[in-house]
């Protein structure tokens, strides 16, 4: 009896205290949406990644210690600027004796070129043979022989000198350097690893079926996820076809350049190569979907809607997007046409 009595207290208190409170809200109604294809050209995506068309390993031809680094990961240097110098005090020692070598042979060639004239000068006047007249000149040649070799030793000597000393080959964004100070640096070994940022590419493996229906010149379109939505898109990009086809998973090679304009592409980076293709080509089912953008849920990595079951209830189910096309979307996988999907999923959330 005072349990009741307690109970009709408190509601009688809840009453004063809330005369006006509203009553439970009904369920708000599910928005419905019906799957449908895409009308005109179709395109399908194929992941890829990007690639530097112009990209090199510097390595040095000799070996020595590195002395000087004057370069880091993500910077950008000109062609012929230098990245880095090896120890070269025994090249530049063996180059300068090299010099010297070369100019005590200039100096016997113009001593034996005096001494070929004052020769010539005695035999026309008849006061040497004709023997001894031969033997100037010989003595004159082999020393300008000598000259040559020794000018051209001296020559190879200041190249591999300047061998110790790497420069760009390029004007690029150096991307890797796998080595430090005091590290010794051998022949064939990479030093650094250097890209040309104005000139990549996406690259992508596409089935040889699919690289048949494709047109002679393709509007192909490349996506990169990686980054932000208003940049994510590169239109109207060359496609070049491999001719050649991998034996094992019989797909081709299909590489689209990038335009210049590529701040903060990478190679390396993950990209989608969106191919048209006619409609008629694709197989049944294959073809993309399209519904309402206000449909798409993203809950941390999930990215789903709710599809309507047999019996009307909203299921979530995890699907593939593709591209935007105003307040619609594209779906590549997880629906088929005519499923019946949900426009506002917080009411699809709420029921039970």
């Amino acid at each position: 009896m005072r349990h009741a009595r307690s109970l009709f207290s408190f509601a009688l208190i809840a009453w004063i205290a809330f005369p006006n409170a509203p009553a439970q809200t009904a369920p708000q109604p599910l928005e419905i949406a019906t799957a449908e294809a895409a009308a005109g050209t179709a395109a399908l995506a194929f992941d890829g990644v990007v690639e530097a068309v112009r990209q090199t390993t510097v390595a040095a031809q000799v070996s020595g210690a590195i002395v000087e680094l004057d370069v880091k990961a993500g910077e950008r240097v000109q062609a012929g600027q230098t990245l880095l110098r090896l120890d070269a005090r025994a090249a530049e020692q063996s180059a300068s004796a090299s010099d010297a070598q070369v100019q005590a042979a200039r100096a016997a060639l113009e001593l034996a070129a005096k001494d070929l004239k004052r020769q010539q000068q005695l035999f026309q006047k008849d006061y040497i043979s004709q023997a001894a007249m031969e033997r100037a000149e010989s003595a004159y040649k082999s020393a300008r022989a000598q000259a040559n070799a020794l000018l051209a030793q001296a020559g190879a000597s200041r190249t591999h000198s300047g061998y110790h000393l790497v420069r760009a080959p390029f004007a690029g964004v150096v991307s890797e350097v796998p080595v430090s100070l005091g590290d010794m640096a051998m022949p064939g070994r990479p030093l650094l690893t250097l890209y040309d940022p104005a000139m990549l590419r996406v690259t992508a493996a596409v089935p040889q079926s699919v690289a048949a229906q494709m047109p002679s010149d393709p509007d192909a379109r490349v996506e990169l996820p990686g980054l932000p939505a208003a940049g994510a898109w590169r239109r109207h990009v060359k496609v070049q076809v491999l001719p050649t086809a991998d034996a094992s998973t019989h797909t081709v090679q299909v590489r689209a350049e990038l335009p210049m304009e590529t701040d903060g592409v990478a190679p390396g980076m993950f990209a989608r190569l969106w191919l048209p293709l006619a409609r008629g080509g694709l197989a049944s089912g294959a073809a993309p979907l399209i519904v309402p953008r206000d449909a798409i849920v993203r809950r941390a990595e999930l990215t789903g809607l709710y599809v309507l079951d047999p019996q009307d209830k909203p299921v979530l189910r995890q699907v593939r997007l593709g591209r935007a096309m105003g307040d619609r979307i594209e779906i590549l996988s997880g629906l088929a046409i005519g499923e019946r999907v949900v426009t506002n999923p917080q009411a699809a959330a709420r029921v039970r």
